[in-house]
């Protein structure tokens, strides 16, 4: 109150004008100094002439995935995501792939969080809040790399010293796959959606699928087993072919 008492006097505006404003800035120093972000799915929707915009963030302690994919009618329409950290009220962001790379040249990506009324502000746009999905821990959460097509019997394995990989994030009932190359920015393709894990079954629902949009809404189950830091993965691929693959934890 001392320091409104002053200001007020040294420029002759009114009280109630100065409580105001200082809680305005009150409400909005978080968003505008905060780049911290909670580990976690966040979503956010955009109204379309026809149809829906749909925003998926999903984030670990150090790595993030942001894509874009509308609904009714489904069409993807772009992906990025790599390693992060805090720089002062930013994140940057080293881009492992960028569906746009061909367009944008991007390596590097920067990106400012905020946070008003319990809502995620992503890059500034006040206007499309990012909502934190409930959390669901499941036992296939987290970052995986194709490794090698079953069954195991010591072949070769890809792995994370190699440029061209795979990369299957999931996290809260969500997933995302995602195929590039870390030398020369190729990005092959990717898919997602929601996902269940449970004594053995795996099964998917596609929300967005780069390489083909009718295969949107499909529903996929599989068998999986953990083997120490191994994901064996088996079932029928989204065109109905038999598959049996191993992932490794990242």
């Amino acid at each position: 109150m001392e320091f409104l008492n002053l200001v007020r006097r040294r420029n002759d505006i009114p009280m109630h004008y100065l409580k105001q404003l200082l809680v305005q800035i009150l409400l909005l120093m978080p968003l505008m100094f905060s780049a911290q972000i909670t580990p976690g799915v966040y979503k956010a929707t955009e109204i379309l002439e026809n149809g829906k915009r749909n925003y998926l963030l999903m984030v670990t302690e150090s790595y993030m995935i942001h894509t874009v994919y509308d609904s009714n009618p489904a069409h993807f329409v772009s992906t990025m995501g790599g390693f992060f950290k805090v720089e002062l009220d930013s994140l940057k962001i080293r881009l492992e792939f960028n569906s746009d790379f061909e367009k944008t040249g991007e390596k590097e990506y920067r990106a400012t969080v905020g946070y008003a009324e319990g809502e995620m502000i992503f890059n500034g746009n006040s206007d499309r809040p990012y909502t934190r999905q409930p959390m669901l821990e499941q036992p296939l959460d987290g970052q995986w790399l194709f490794a090698t097509r079953g069954p195991d019997t010591g072949q070769e394995r890809r792995g994370d010293d190699q440029p061209r990989k795979t990369l299957k994030f999931l996290k809260d009932g969500y997933f995302q796959w995602i195929a590039y190359n870390t030398e020369t920015m190729d990005f092959r393709g990717t898919g997602g959606g929601r996902y269940a894990a449970d004594q053995g079954t795996y099964m998917e629902v596609i929300q967005f699928f780069s390489r083909d949009d009718s295969r949107v809404g499909a529903e996929l189950s599989f068998q999986f087993e953990r083997k120490g830091d191994d994901w064996h993965h088996k079932g029928n691929n989204s065109k109905g072919e038999p598959m049996y693959e191993i992932w490794v934890i990242r």
